[in-house]
């Protein structure tokens, strides 16, 4: 019996086949490899090259915060929230970073909050990033005081004042500047000793509770004041339960605001260099005696001016922020 002849062309076409499947499957392989392994890559390497840094690094309740920002793409500009509140960073391109003040207020629980930050790229892109800052609980004193009864239970004539006071306050901390107007450390406005601090709670005539939301120093009646860093000045008159009273605008929604003053020195509107002489001091308002009283106000709270006098930061050309 004659045996089967494969002619020559069958065997060409199956190999030709056999090849063609191989390189099917192998390109689809690749192609997959490919497609599941870019995001992977893009991901990791954008959330790596993102930093954000705070001080002091330990926050508690009534601390302010500097923020560091460091992005992986040149951005146009950078915003951020955290606990509800709006935070103003700018651009210092010596550095190209992006700093800003936040802070926690006294109320705020112990805790995890992120701080959420938008950005916008030159091409008009937004991205997002988000960092959680842990909140501790901070340990304040409790005092007993005695003030003048018309401090405690005004009059009439005495409420009125109270209340034309409040919406002048009101109107004027809503006039806060979104640029950066400190530079360098906020230093002293007084060479002194502390006389109370921040987060005292107070009983007053023994039964009016209130917090001591500022810094008091002992200083006697006419000691000159310094600002504690370069601002404007949005406030320069006498209040009811403040006296005679100066505010400084830092800029980034940051105020720092004298009180108790025998004399002002300075008018509304006027630029301040830091270590410039705003007042001198005195016992006005609602007050147990000659002091001292700074206070610090970020975006609607009190935080202490303790931890904000300690904090190490850059001495920056304003002009340079974008």
């Amino acid at each position: 019996m004659e045996p089967t002849r494969i002619h020559p062309v069958d065997s060409w076409s199956r190999k030709l086949r056999y090849l063609a499947v191989v390189l099917f499957f192998a390109t689809v392989f690749l192609a997959a490899e490919q497609v599941s392994s870019v995001p992977r890559q893009t991901k990791f390497t954008a959330a790596k090259t993102w930093s954000v840094r705070w001080q002091p690094t330990r926050v508690v309740n009534g601390a302010p915060l500097f923020l560091r920002v460091t992005a992986p793409v040149r951005f146009e500009s950078l915003s951020g929230n955290w606990q509800g509140h709006e935070v103003f960073l700018n651009f210092d391109t010596a550095n190209k970073t992006w700093y800003g003040i936040a802070g926690a207020s006294l109320q705020t629980r112990p805790g995890s909050y992120p701080l959420k930050l938008e950005a916008t790229t030159i091409s008009g892109k937004k991205i997002t990033f988000e960092r959680k800052i842990t909140v501790h609980a901070a340990k304040y004193p409790r005092i007993a005081i005695k003030v003048a009864k018309q401090y405690t239970e005004p009059s009439p004539e005495q409420l009125q004042k109270v209340s034309e006071d409040t919406g002048l306050k009101q109107e004027v901390f809503h006039r806060v500047s979104l640029e950066r107007e400190w530079s360098g450390n906020f230093q002293p406005p007084v060479d002194a000793r502390i006389s109370d601090v921040f987060g005292t709670q107070r009983t007053i005539n023994g039964k009016v509770q209130s917090m001591h939301q500022g810094l008091d120093y002992a200083v006697p009646s006419g000691t000159p004041v310094a600002a504690v860093n370069t601002g404007t000045v949005l406030l320069a008159r006498p209040l009811y339960f403040e006296g005679n009273c100066v505010v400084l605008d830092h800029g980034q929604g940051l105020l720092t605001i004298y009180m108790h003053l025998s004399e002002i020195k300075v008018t509304e509107g006027e630029q301040i260099e830091r270590g410039e002489e705003i007042g001198l001091s005195g016992g006005s308002g609602r007050a147990t005696g000659p002091h001292l009283h700074l206070a610090v106000r970020w975006q609607g709270i009190y935080l202490n001016p303790a931890t904000l006098l300690r904090l190490n930061l850059p001495k920056l050309d304003v002009s340079s922020d974008r």
